[in-house]
């Protein structure tokens, strides 16, 4: 319904579909504006109070004579503020309203004043627990959309960068910003996002980014390895920013959705630009050796124990020195669930409890474990490593990827020794080599297609090009 002219049907129009008697937090508040009656509607909490304040007095100060013929006049001469706006239809007032706008609505003008006065409440944008950094700035992203959007803005100084904001949901028309460089990115992708994100017809984002991946891109199940980066750091998020990628940001979240992502970009870190290029590409290098060893360190142990005549000399140290209780393969298992079991139970226990928790599930569990008979000395040494390891590379979605392909390949392996093993490798293989990222193209690339110089660029930490300034 549009507004019209008459600011009592307005007022009870909206007063109904808010609810506003019901509901504590919706404000109204009638006012005289130059001789005519006005209605402020916002909501408290997400309102700047001295900005509302100080509307206000210059509301009081409005003589009759000095009021405009229309709102849009109005807004261009009586209200000193940078963020205003007009709505004629009520459905987008409520909208806005519940984003925390507040509505200006005055008899005689048949649209709503929108006045952006917004503040949420937001912490500081410290350093994120799950991206710490090495070296280099130790701001990151925040539950608050524009400022995140002004993280990246203050690393991005060129008018190219572009913002674009889209809202979804149909009960919680959560903000989305798409950022992307004008003439970088991929044209053909960015309209397919923005298309879908359109087209998107879904009550409520409650998981923010992951609901929305799981809305725009519905992949293969039955393929566990991330199509999309995630990153806490707006350091990260410029740099793909400006190699092309697209950037989402989701309000309530404090995490960047990077679009498209291979296998190499999610394993590559903004650590690896902060040190020279030798160290660098030491990192790089060694957390790629790491993340395949957690892959298949424990299934080929397991596959060298069912045939003991495989193993070299001098590799006679990775025989069991005592004789299992429980079978190797059980214990495997039953450690890779242990160790989520006991992640979990990390994730919420009290922090003042963590550390003497840490240390009984340490001393208690890992020894007595081991003592009783249950597990092996060496089991608990190799999947101690695999569990840390994990942790080489920032992304969860990888982890449990690795996670999953290393539980088929101990399957595969139990069951049919080296056949199984080397079939669970070509199955992981396969896994990554066919799949593709969310704009169609290679999970590898540039291994398939093969391209040499890009290669270099993914292995190798390269000196940033640059030139001289021409005088």
């Amino acid at each position: 319904m549009n507004f019209s002219a008459d600011l009592s049907s307005n007022l009870q129009h909206l007063k109904n579909t808010l609810q506003a008697d019901r509901c504590f937090d919706i404000v109204y508040r009638v006012v005289e504006i130059g001789g005519r009656k006005g209605c402020l509607f916002f909501v408290d909490g997400l309102t700047k109070d001295e900005v509302l304040l100080k509307i206000l007095q210059v509301f009081q100060a409005i003589k009759p004579e000095g009021m405009p013929i229309d709102a849009h006049g109005f807004s261009k001469q009586r209200i000193p503020y940078g963020e205003i706006g007009l709505v004629s239809d009520e459905a987008s007032a409520v909208t806005q309203l519940l984003t925390g706008i507040t509505c200006l609505l005055i008899d005689g003008y048949d649209q709503c004043l929108t006045i952006d006065c917004r503040t949420y409440p937001a912490r500081g944008v410290s350093e994120p627990e799950k991206d710490k950094v090495m070296r280099g700035s130790r701001d990151g992203f925040v539950e608050t959309l524009i400022f995140n959007t002004a993280l990246i803005r203050r690393r991005i100084r060129d008018p190219k960068l572009i913002m674009e904001i889209m809202n979804t949901g149909e009960s919680s028309h959560t903000d989305i910003a798409v950022c992307y460089m004008e003439g970088r990115v991929d044209e053909k992708l960015l309209s397919a996002i923005k298309e879908r994100i359109k087209k998107l017809h879904v009550d409520a984002l409650t998981m923010n980014q992951e609901s929305l991946a799981e809305c725009i891109y519905p992949h293969k199940w039955y393929n566990p390895f991330p199509k999309f980066k995630f990153s806490e750091r707006p350091d990260t998020a410029s740099a793909s920013i400006l190699e092309g990628n697209i950037v989402i940001l989701v309000d309530n979240s404090p995490a960047a959705m990077i679009l498209p992502s291979s296998v190499f970009d999610i394993i590559e870190e903004a650590d690896d630009y902060y040190f020279p290029p030798v160290t660098g590409t030491y990192l790089r290098l060694s957390r790629m050796l790491i993340s395949l060893l957690t892959l298949i360190l424990t299934p080929l142990w397991l596959a060298f124990l069912q045939n003991p005549e495989s193993i070299p000399s001098w590799l006679d140290f990775i025989r069991l020195s005592d004789p299992p209780h429980v079978p190797v393969f059980y214990q495997l298992i039953i450690l890779e669930f242990a160790i989520d079991g006991l992640r979990l139970a990390a994730i919420n226990t009290p922090s003042m409890l963590t550390t003497p928790l840490s240390v009984i599930a340490g001393i208690v569990l890992g020894e007595y474990s081991v003592k009783s008979g249950w597990f092996s000395s060496e089991t608990m040494l190799y999947m101690a490593f695999v569990t840390v390891a994990n942790y080489s590379q920032a992304s969860f979605e990888l982890g449990y990827a690795l996670k999953f392909m290393r539980i088929l390949l101990l399957i595969l392996t139990a069951l049919f020794s080296w056949y199984g093993f080397w079939a669970g490798i070509l199955i992981s293989a396969c896994a990554i080599a066919f799949n593709r990222t969310i704009a169609g193209k290679s999970y590898i690339y540039p291994l398939i297609p093969f391209r040499l110089k890009e290669i270099k660029k993914r292995f190798f930490r390269q000196r940033i090009p640059h030139t001289e300034k021409q005088k």
